[in-house]
C-alpha cells in the first residue's frame, strides 16, 4: 500500500496542481488530506493565485481516492462543493501493523493527545512544519508540513507512506518526507 499524505492547501491552485501532479507521479493508492483545503484562514495571507474554486476543480475528480479530515479553516459550506467527505474530525487506519490516528492537529496533538496505545502513530498537519518525533508510550508524531504555506523555513511538501511485506510475512512501514521537486529530505522505517 502507498499513501500520499498532505495538509494545508489553503486554496492555492498553484500548489494544489503540484500536489495532484506528485500524487499521479507517485502512483499512490490514496491521497490523505489533513485539512485546511479551500480557505486561507484569518491568520494566513492569501496563497499564490488564491482560488478555492480551482482547488475544488482539481480535487473533485480524485474523490474516490481521497481520505480527508476537517481542518480548523474548513466548514460545512466547503462540504457543499467538495465531492468527498471532509468533515470528520479524525480518521483511523492501520499500516505496517500500527494504528494511525489522522487529524488536523488543532484539537488533538501531542499536547492534547487522543487515546493511543503503545506504538500508535499520531498524524496531523496544522502547524505547517514537518515533524517526526517520538512521544508518550513509544508513540510517533508525524506531520507532512504544508502544501502551500510552509513555516520555519521548511519546504512545501508531503509524506509518502509505503508498506511492504517482509520474508516472514510481517509488514514494514516506511515514511518519506518529500518536496514537490521529488527530493526526499527525511526517511523513517518502522
Amino acid at each position: 500500500m502507498k499513501l500520499m499524505i498532505a495538509s494545508d492547501i489553503h486554496g492555492s491552485p498553484v500548489w494544489c496542481e503540484k500536489l495532484v501532479e506528485a500524487y499521479k507521479n507517485e502512483k499512490a493508492d490514496r491521497l490523505v488530506l489533513l485539512g485546511d483545503i479551500l480557505y486561507h484562514g484569518p491568520r494566513n495571507g492569501l496563497t499564490p493565485g488564491y482560488d478555492p474554486a480551482a482547488v475544488m476543480g482539481m480535487l473533485n475528480p480524485l474523490k474516490e481516492k481521497i481520505l480527508c479530515v476537517r481542518g480548523n479553516c474548513d466548514s460545512e459550506v466547503d462540504q457543499m462543493v467538495l465531492e468527498f467527505p471532509m468533515l470528520a474530525d479524525y480518521a483511523v487506519f492501520y499500516a505496517g501493523g500500527r494504528m494511525i490516528y489522522a487529524t488536523h492537529g488543532h484539537t488533538h496533538n501531542v499536547d492534547q493527545c487522543p487515546p493511543l496505545s503503545a506504538g500508535d502513530i499520531l498524524l496531523h498537519g496544522h502547524t505547517h512544519v514537518p515533524a517526526w518525533q517520538e512521544f508518550g508510550n513509544r508513540n510517533l508524531y508525524c506531520n507532512p508540513g504544508s502544501v502551500s504555506i510552509p513555516k520555519e523555513n521548511t519546504p512545501n511538501g508531503y509524506i509518502l507512506l509505503e508498506t511492504s511485506a517482509g520474508m516472514l510475512g510481517e509488514e514494514s512501514l516506511t515514511l518519506y518526507w518529500k518536496t514537490f521537486a521529488g527530493d526526499v529530505y527525511h526517511t523513517l522505517t518502522l
